[in-house]
């Protein structure tokens, strides 16, 4: 049973609280800024949704930041490669909360062409949370407002009693992937020992 199933009929139905979201999700999704950063051939496509033919200022997003501290939307657009994965992560734990992630490209997405390549990440999903997936090689302008859409979609729907930064539990940390002979997920260490001990077993 959620927390939402155990309010009483009539705080459901509260409308102080119903307007203090909307006002509160409304502020958010005007003012949500960008991190600068882009990784490869998508970025183009990213930068270009920022010229006036396709106006992302309308969406009050045209003022990218340069530092992680003062972004609320990461836009990870391009390939993302092992060795520049690690970055990334930090990047995304040194955000603020509430943050958000956008997939942009089959690359980002999946690996795209460069899918079980040696130094290509399949997936950013994999190691961030990826909130809104905007596929295409490489999406056009519109395809990444269409995202940016479906994002603003989601933020509207947020309550504020639910979301994760006004919990009481901390948020912990995503750990920074290590890059040695291939790229090794922290959180996966105990299957990968458990996997290692088996093969021990099966050649004794």
């Amino acid at each position: 049973m959620t927390r939402e199933e155990n309010l009483p009929k009539e705080l459901k139905n509260n409308v102080f609280l119903t307007t203090l979201n909307y006002v509160y999700n409304w502020g958010r999704r005007g003012s949500m800024w960008p991190l600068m950063f882009g990784l490869a051939c998508c970025a183009f496509e990213s930068f270009a949704a920022g010229d006036p033919r396709f106006d992302l200022s309308r969406f009050g997003m045209e003022v990218a930041r340069g530092s992680p501290r003062h972004a609320d939307l990461m836009m990870v657009s391009g390939t993302v490669t092992k060795k520049m994965l690690p970055q990334i992560v930090r990047l995304y734990n040194q955000m603020a909360e509430p943050k958000y992630v956008i997939a942009m490209g089959a690359c980002a997405i999946g690996g795209g062409p460069f899918k079980e390549g040696y130094n290509v990440v399949s997936g950013i999903d994999q190691f961030l949370p990826v909130d809104v997936y905007v596929p295409g090689c490489p999406p056009r302008p519109e395809a990444l407002l269409q995202g940016i859409m479906l994002l603003h979609e989601k933020v509207m729907g947020q309550d504020l009693r639910q979301v994760r930064w006004y919990q009481k539990k901390p948020i912990p940390e995503i750990p920074i992937p290590v890059l040695g002979p291939d790229l090794v997920d922290v959180r996966q260490l105990p299957q990968i020992k458990e996997w290692l001990a088996g093969e021990k077993k099966s050649h004794e």
